[in-house]
């Protein structure tokens, strides 16, 4: 995958009107080495998938991969698990994420079987599954359509079923916030962005990527049914929570 993917210059150059971002043809080319270079941990939180799916995954049971993007985690699942272990659905509103999604595990785990939608998380009717996995995608939804959706996966969780929601935070103190915020953008000009770029991306995610505080996430997570959640990973201002459902 990252093989055919390019190098992130989106925000290189001075534009005079900054558009929203969107996951369009552009940032599907460029995508891989996008989410490397601006993500703290994704690597890290894509390897422990598989581990998850293995104390918590019942064999033969369905995954749920909503917002899927290129399919990095259910490349992360194959990489730990026999074909036999799991049914894999990712989910993506973006066709040209679909498109490279479906194309990518053709290529790379055939004998699996990995199907991919293009279909808006919100409206899905989902089936039963033993994990759901929402890496950085709750964040892109109204904040006022968040709660409504974790309940609905919730009720499509199997018992003992998990669910990895991963997510850019916000901190409630303002002061603790913006020491995270500045040594994120440190950590983004150490992987090559411009200070030109750090700031156009800003723009562009406004209104766009709305972050909650951790206790908010964990809040949610309670109040759509889930008894124990916890934040089993955390860099900066990005974290990733498991919750159990009984």
């Amino acid at each position: 995958m990252s093989d055919a993917s390019y190098r992130d210059a989106i925000f290189s150059t001075p534009l005079d009107k900054v558009a929203r971002f969107s996951f369009d043809e552009q940032v599907v080319a460029c995508f891989p080495d996008m989410i490397r270079r601006s993500v703290p941990g994704y690597g890290q939180i894509l390897g422990m998938l598989g581990l998850i799916a293995q104390r918590h995954l019942r064999h033969g049971a369905h995954v749920y991969d909503l917002g899927c993007s290129l399919g990095a985690s259910g490349l992360a699942l194959a990489g730990a698990l026999p074909a036999d272990a799991f049914r894999y659905t990712g989910v993506d509103l973006s066709p040209a994420m679909v498109t490279q999604a479906r194309q990518t595990f053709a290529d790379e785990c055939a004998e699996y079987a990995m199907q991919v939608e293009e279909a808006d998380i919100r409206t899905l009717e989902y089936a039963p599954s033993g994990m759901i996995i929402l890496n950085f995608t709750l964040q892109f939804l109204p904040p006022a359509d968040r709660d409504a959706l974790l309940k609905r996966l919730y009720d499509a969780l199997e018992p003992g079923g998990v669910l990895i929601l991963s997510e850019k935070t916000v901190d409630a103190d303002e002061r603790d916030n913006a020491w995270r915020v500045e040594r994120y953008h440190d950590f983004k000009r150490a992987n090559g962005y411009s200070d030109l770029e750090i700031s156009q991306k800003r723009t562009a995610l406004e209104n766009v990527l709305v972050p909650d505080t951790l206790e908010a996430l964990h809040e949610r997570l309670r109040q759509a049914g889930f008894p124990r959640s916890m934040t089993w990973f955390q860099y900066l201002n990005f974290a990733s929570l498991i919750a159990f459902k009984p």
